[in-house]
């Protein structure tokens, strides 16, 4: 298959997961500050750039990140990362899926990562994603305890939700459309922050 058609196609397959959404202006801005078009990053990593995409078509990469306005495919500068750390691209699934006890949740994890759609964390590993798990599961569970809005509950929350802001993005505009709503940032970082105000420090 050729370049072009290797290129049409993983297009095809990024819309099949994501629809079918514009980029604006600000999506690409964005998406250039945070990503790095593909066929950059496999030149500064003397990867062949149709042998990458053949990887993401075939499930052993995920696929890009975005695609922006003109078609580029936008993936993170630590696209290969964790393919070295397994050992090669035939090894990763089981590197990553050894990371979850439970085999169901395991294989949809891995699932996920294939879809591109991590986007939501600024480095995208086993650790990272379930560290983001955790930490939304406790700031949603954080209004159930009984001591809500005493300085020591705020104190906890807001230690909760400092450490997602570090681990996500700011997001853009053509999330909220292939997420279909809020992302994660806007639900238990944004409002929470607004629902909760850190205490003003004394003078």
């Amino acid at each position: 298959m050729s370049g072009p058609d290797l290129r049409r196609q993983l297009a095809d397959r990024f819309r099949a997961v994501n629809g079918d959404h514009p980029m604006t202006a600000a999506d690409d801005a964005y998406v250039s500050s945070q990503f790095v078009a593909l066929g950059e990053l496999c030149a500064s990593r003397g990867r062949d750039v149709d042998e990458t995409r053949r990887q993401m078509l075939d499930g052993f990469l995920p696929l890009p990140g975005y695609l922006s306005s003109d078609g580029t495919e936008m993936v993170p500068a630590s696209l290969f990362e964790l393919t070295e750390e397994a050992g090669g691209p035939d090894r990763l699934r089981s590197w990553f899926t050894a990371h979850w006890d439970d085999p169901a949740v395991a294989g949809a994890e891995w699932e996920a990562y294939l879809s591109g759609q991590y986007v939501c964390l600024h480095t995208v590993t086993p650790g990272t994603i379930q560290r983001k798990d955790r930490l939304t599961a406790a700031i949603g569970d954080a209004e159930l305890a009984s001591d809500v809005g005493s300085p020591r509950w705020t104190a906890a929350l807001h230690a909760l939700v400092d450490e997602l802001d570090r681990l996500e993005p700011a997001f853009t505009g053509y999330d909220r459309l292939r997420f279909g709503g809020p992302t994660s940032r806007d639900t238990c970082v944004d409002a929470i922050r607004a629902r909760f105000p850190r205490p003003t420090e004394a003078p």
